[in-house]
């Protein structure tokens, strides 16, 4: 009989923990939605009237991905359109929903289950390039991170593309291209982040290679197709919309105000916002993201030297590019979940002052509840 390896224990503890955390921002989330607005006001409150246990995760965009798997796309110029939302994840959506699930029930467990496998990929990936001992440590941080509750089962796309994204840089770092390319272009057809993960796979397949031996050659450019998703999916919009870049152009129409442009760019409608309604709950909110997207970049830097150029290049765009497109910082909380590097960088600088360690995860655990209480109650958070 085979004795089973000192480290099987920790990990079933660490699988337990993090069910044992995805449950509580779940039923966080539908206490709050019961007690505060029991009526209900998601995209579902239709379909599950009275039913928090489904409306406590679907509120928001949720009711846009609901209904591109549903009726497909549509665009009309000047009007917000479902084109903003890329498609992998409402695909997802509607391919589960032939089991006989309701589209909102589909999306749940789609965004469960991507969320928690996502973190156990991450967990590998990260045990790929640190010990098995950072790789854990980053993985507690991040499955505590106030907005991992969007990893937990509310129907947005984060949980697919860390799946995702997470596996194409772990197929690069096992060397499994053909893979790395796949799951890559499934990402790029997720999120409008193409550019940083495509560049970060390009540079890191290159550093690989080069520690290796190999040089340059053009199968360090094989990465450059895991943009396929992105690539099909402006296709798509220009031959059924005319306008290849419909899911920016749309950012533009009444209620989103966030088209492309130096308006934005300079964020002039949070300076308008800050100056018409100067309210501590105003300042509180943006406050929070645009600090954390600063801290974020930041640790783009040392990132260079914990991991590598590749993945502090990816880290930079992949905050950057959201960072720079919003008009108001909302949202770039939640965007942090695609830069994952971020969690190792930053848990590997917390891993020298113990004390500050336990005490940012205990911050950071109490802020995850209570933001799975805030989404559920209906609040926009991110």
């Amino acid at each position: 009989m085979t004795e089973k390896t000192p480290l099987a224990p920790s990990r079933g503890k660490w699988l337990l923990a993090l069910l044992c955390i995805a449950l509580t921002c779940y039923l966080a989330a539908v206490a709050a939605a019961t007690v505060k607005v029991s009526w209900g006001i998601g995209a579902a409150k239709d379909e599950f009237p009275g039913n928090m246990w489904v409306q406590a995760l679907v509120r928001w965009d949720s009711g846009w991905y609901a209904q591109i798997a549903r009726e497909g796309y549509t665009y009309t110029p000047g009007v917000a359109s479902s084109v903003a939302f890329f498609p992998a994840y409402p695909l997802a959506m509607r391919t589960l929903s032939f089991t006989g699930l309701n589209t909102f029930v589909s999306g749940i467990f789609l965004s469960a289950w991507c969320g928690l496998l996502g973190l156990i990929v991450f967990y590998q990936w990260a045990k790929t390039l640190k010990s098995e001992k950072d790789a854990l440590a980053a993985t507690t941080l991040f499955a505590l991170y106030p907005f991992s509750f969007y990893l937990y089962g509310v129907v947005y796309s984060d949980a697919l593309y860390l799946l995702l994204g997470a596996g194409a840089f772990l197929a690069v770092e096992k060397r499994k291209l053909p893979w790395a390319i796949l799951l890559g272009a499934l990402a790029t057809a997720t999120r409008p982040i193409a550019p940083a993960l495509v560049l970060g796979l390009l540079l890191r397949n290159r550093e690989l290679r080069k520690q290796e031996g190999w040089t340059v050659s053009l199968l360090d450019g094989v990465p450059l197709l895991a943009a396929a998703g992105f690539v099909a999916y402006c296709y798509f919009l220009k031959q059924h919309f005319g306008d290849a870049f419909a899911f920016a152009t749309t950012q533009g129409a009444p209620g989103w105000d966030q088209a492309p442009g130096l308006r934005t760019w300079l964020k002039l409608p949070l300076w308008e916002l800050l100056i018409n309604e100067p309210r501590p709950g105003v300042f509180l909110r943006h406050g929070t993201h645009a600090l954390l997207t600063l801290g974020l970049l930041a640790l783009a830097w040392p990132a260079r030297k914990l991991l590598s150029n590749a993945y502090a290049m990816y880290i930079f765009l992949a905050v950057g590019i959201p960072a720079v497109s919003t008009k108001d910082f909302m949202g770039l909380g939640r965007y942090a979940i695609a830069a994952f590097p971020v969690f190792l960088v930053a848990s590997l600088l917390l891993s020298k002052r113990a004390p500050v360690a336990l005490t940012a995860r205990v911050a950071c655990g109490a802020a995850l509840i209570a933001l799975s209480a805030a989404y559920g109650a209906g609040v926009y958070v991110s």
